[in-house]
């Protein structure tokens, strides 16, 4: 688990789990004093009954956080294998344009959401460098700008099985789709 909520969620069972436990000995400590007459002591019983109900409720949290627990592997899973399919699509793509390795730098900074200021200082050039290199870009990609270069990316990337079977590579997978 990347945050704590569930670390949260579980030591929030934890302690009901420790009060339902009491109730049940305090249940439990008070039946042999009036054992006969349970069905006649309305506290006793609604006592028992708010037990069962806090176990049953118990029991469903911790259901519901293995199920969590198992959906957030799972995206984390698949976010790892977009973001790999996502490289190799975009080295892919960059080979195919052919672009320098400049470039290809200066792009995937684009691609990442830095503006041309950020680009610059990164890569310790200027402004006017960064902006040529991205024209180029744009101008072998075959797109007018940043978006519509992060959207054919992004289109490809949608295209292509996120899930391989018989091995299949990623380029495969590219090959197939496109």
């Amino acid at each position: 688990m990347r945050d704590r909520s569930g670390y949260f969620l579980a030591v929030l069972i934890v302690i009901q789990l420790a009060t339902a436990v009491f109730f049940l000995w305090d249940v439990m400590r008070d039946l042999p004093d009036i054992f006969s007459h349970i069905f006649y002591d309305a506290h006793l019983l609604i006592e028992l009954l708010a037990t069962l109900v806090l176990f049953a409720g118990i029991f469903v949290e911790w259901q519901y956080l293995a199920l969590l627990l198992r959906r957030q592997s799972r995206a984390d899973r698949a976010l790892g294998v977009a973001a790999g399919e996502l490289h190799d699509l975009m080295e892919r793509y960059f080979e195919a344009w052919g672009l320098t390795a400049a470039e290809a730098d200066v792009a995937n900074f684009a691609l990442k959401g830095a503006s041309i200021g950020e680009i610059a200082g990164l890569r310790g050039s200027r402004e006017g460098t960064v902006k040529t290199h991205l024209n180029a870009i744009y101008r072998k990609a075959g797109v007018s700008g940043r978006a519509q270069l992060l959207s054919l990316l992004v289109e490809d990337l949608m295209a292509v099985p996120l899930v391989r079977t018989d091995r299949q590579s990623s380029a495969e997978a590219a090959e197939t789709a496109g």
